[in-house]
């Protein structure tokens, strides 16, 4: 009973009919495809030992992988494959679909904590490619192929058929981790998790490196523990860009945190006074934030912010600057932009995260949900003057006076106007003595 309990408590079953489906078919066929594989398998210890080294591989590999990479959108490049790919080559298809099962509970239990369904997916994605892969390969006739990789033209062909099965492997994973994507999400756009230049190398890499490995346990099984130090190098490298970006990035809302923003938009106002062109500055703070934090929680608080984050994403120009300032508080640098685009913007802005509804609990179709109303400050160069900091203060000083207005509105900062600390301080009265 108690297992039922919790059976009914996963994550799987809180997903759209379809994708629930479609997540539950992927390892109903890697257990059809196992059964398959199994009967056929001859076992010998020879292929244990070698399941056993390069598995032991991938799991030095996995538990050296960094946190941070699973952190990122999208779909990770963890460079698991490497060592599935000689496995599938050299070993009967049954060992290929099984080594991704340990070392995903390895990644589960050392690297990241993930949801179950999907560690359960990916295991038997790559298990079930990379086990139609193995089945492809050594259905190869031994002339081109074979268990061994051979000499002289035989290890050409032997090679090109190890090419082969990684490609029908590389493949049919990818594409049955993207269908999961747009299942889950059919706005996302494919080209950008896939085809962008971060993603590309990663992937030539991994492919790259699992064949060279495969080349070289071929000729020995001990080579593959030379194998790792490279493996470990490749993915350290890979992942400088993505280091690099989350040092520049704030991590609850993915826009440029306080310092980035700052730096970039002295360089856009720098650039805005040499060539005289406009530019203006906006400040954003959601009203009554944290009524939201006390009422429903800091997880429906996160929520609330990426909602606003991606109202100014969909909102804004490509080339427009948005950062997060603080709890509840955004900068948007709009280049080229005067005073009356400005206020247009931002008006668009205010009433579009107006309309937004956020839901507070699973249920987003019938559950409650939350409304946010923000205010906005306008400063632009020409009427401020060419300082970021005056811009900065002379569009928080408006912000403060569409806060004490009502909120939910929009102002425009004029040359002169008080700061909100100037104005919370009364002016001094003169003693009746003076």
């Amino acid at each position: 009973m108690l297992a039922g309990v919790m059976a009914r408590d996963w994550a799987w079953w809180r997903l759209p009919w379809l994708l629930r489906c479609y997540v539950g078919s992927v390892p109903l066929a890697w257990l059809v495809l196992l059964g398959y594989v199994i009967p056929q398998t001859t076992w010998r210890s020879g292929d244990l030992v070698t399941f056993l080294v390069l598995l032991g591989c991938g799991a030095i590999s996995v538990v050296a992988t960094p946190r941070i990479a699973y952190l990122q959108a999208g779909l990770v490049r963890d460079f698991l494959t490497v060592w599935v790919l000689p496995v599938a080559v050299l070993l009967p298809p049954v060992y290929a679909m099984v080594t991704p099962v340990p070392l995903l509970i390895l990644t589960q239990w050392r690297v990241h904590r993930g949801l179950m369904y999907r560690r359960v997916f990916t295991a038997a994605a790559i298990g079930l490619a990379y086990g139609a892969g193995s089945l492809a390969f050594h259905a190869i006739p031994v002339s081109f192929a074979g268990p061994a990789i051979g000499t002289g033209a035989h290890a050409l062909t032997w090679t090109l058929s190890v090419v082969a099965c990684e490609v029908i492997g590389w493949l049919g994973h990818h594409f049955l981790l993207v269908t999961a994507v747009k299942l889950s999400d059919p706005a996302a756009k494919v080209s950008l998790l896939e085809l962008n230049r971060e993603a590309l190398q990663a992937d030539f890499a991994q492919i790259d490196l699992g064949i060279v490995i495969t080349v070289v346990v071929a000729v020995s099984t001990v080579l593959a523990v030379f194998a790792v130090p490279t493996v470990l190098l490749a993915r350290r490298f890979m992942m400088h860009a993505q280091l690099l970006a989350r040092s520049r990035i704030d991590t609850k809302t993915g826009l440029l945190n306080v310092s980035t923003w700052e730096a970039e938009a002295e360089q856009e106002i720098a650039r805005a006074v040499r060539t005289r062109s406009a530019l203006s500055i906006a400040m954003i703070d959601i009203d009554h934030f944290k009524v939201v934090n006390d009422t429903h929680g800091h997880l429906v608080g996160d929520k609330a912010l990426r909602a606003v984050t991606g109202a100014l994403r969909e909102q804004l120009r490509s080339y427009d600057l948005a950062g997060r300032f603080g709890g509840e508080e955004f900068a948007i640098l709009l280049p080229q932009t005067r005073e009356v685009q400005a206020l247009r913007i931002a008006e668009r802005l205010r009433t579009h995260i107006s309309s937004l509804t956020i839901p507070v609990g699973a249920d987003a179709a019938t559950g409650p949900v939350i409304r946010l109303t923000v205010s906005v400050g306008v400063a632009s160069l020409d009427r401020i003057g060419s300082e970021l900091t005056d811009l900065l203060a002379a569009a928080d000083a408006a912000l403060y006076l569409a806060k004490q207005a009502g909120r939910n509105q929009t102002r425009i900062a004029t040359a002169g106007m008080p700061t909100p600390l100037a104005q919370a301080i009364p002016a001094a009265r003169p003693s009746p003595s003076a």
